[in-house]
């Protein structure tokens, strides 16, 4: 049967099939080819040295048995989830929205001066921001500087206390994408609702609490879904502080991934622990959508 016989309502029906197709390559391409190729080569002794790296062969679940009684995969786990609720869950969020509260209902040039000091923490590279925040922590470095100065005994921030270094470089780093959205959707709550709550003796920590918070609880919950996710990610920034250390200290999931693949050159291994940042990152990420729903 020719084209031109093909009714007009079949034609129609298929259509869309034409504006979508460029999106399903591009997804075909870039990101489910992508996923399947390392979900077949966690299953692989993959290698880039040695006698694996010659011939490929096929070792079914060997990678995930030695990930799970790996110690330092569940050291990875616990760092990963001390990383995500200390700079994301609580301190790009908390400190975002106080910045933002702070910001609301004041003149253009105070936000835009505190804006943009803000701004410039999320606009920096993350391995600038690396490197600043080292600078700042080192041993020779800027607050220990200042400690010096008023006669307080300077610390090995970076060897004594790592975990904590690289929460607040990434709390520096990336709060200004939470002060953003949490601005927008301040400036989204009616005003009359405020003057009537004031009119009626409410205090402003019962308008924050009564009012503002309820009626941002679905943006509250979207921003930490994204800051999640993004942080779930952060490579570049550990790894110039502190490569990981001391020991395993701040070796998140990510760090021990990379020194696995590209460190032991046990590409197998690595792609098996990337699946299971993929799979905490699902998690995360269902767990978010539910509470969205809710």
């Amino acid at each position: 049967m020719s084209s031109s016989a093909i009714p007009i309502t079949s034609r129609k029906t298929y259509t869309w099939l034409y504006f979508l197709f460029p999106s399903l390559a591009v997804m075909l391409v870039f990101f489910i080819y992508p996923i399947l190729l390392t979900f077949f080569y966690s299953f692989t002794n993959l290698a880039l040295t040695g006698e694996s790296a010659k011939q490929l062969k096929f070792v079914g679940f060997d990678n995930y048995v030695r990930m799970f009684a790996d110690p330092t995969v569940r050291v990875s786990i616990w760092n990963t989830l001390v990383f995500l609720i200390g700079s994301a869950v609580i301190g790009q969020q908390v400190l975002g929205f106080l910045i933002a509260i702070l910001m609301k209902r004041k003149n253009k040039t105070f936000r835009r001066v505190i804006g943009t000091v803000v701004l410039a923490g999320w606009v920096t590279p993350e391995i600038v921001c690396a490197l600043c925040l080292y600078s700042f922590f080192g041993d020779e470095g800027t607050l220990n500087a200042i400690l010096s100065t008023v006669g307080i005994p300077t610390v090995t921030w970076l060897y004594t206390v790592p975990m904590l270094t690289i929460i607040l470089a990434n709390v520096w780093h990336g709060t200004a994408f939470s002060m953003l959205v949490f601005q927008a959707a301040l400036d989204d709550v009616p005003k009359e609702i405020e003057e009537a709550a004031l009119v009626d003796g409410a205090s402003r920590w019962k308008i924050l609490t009564s009012i503002i918070l309820p009626y941002i609880k679905g943006t509250i919950t979207t921003n930490a879904m994204l800051v999640t996710l993004q942080t779930l990610g952060v490579f570049g920034l550990i790894y110039a502080m502190t490569g990981g250390g001391p020991g395993t200290a701040t070796t998140t999931l990510p760090i021990f991934m990379y020194n696995q693949a590209f460190i032991n050159y046990q590409l197998g291994y690595g792609t098996a622990i990337s699946l299971l940042l993929l799979l905490l990152g699902i998690v995360l990420s269902l767990f978010y959508i539910r509470t969205l729903k809710e």
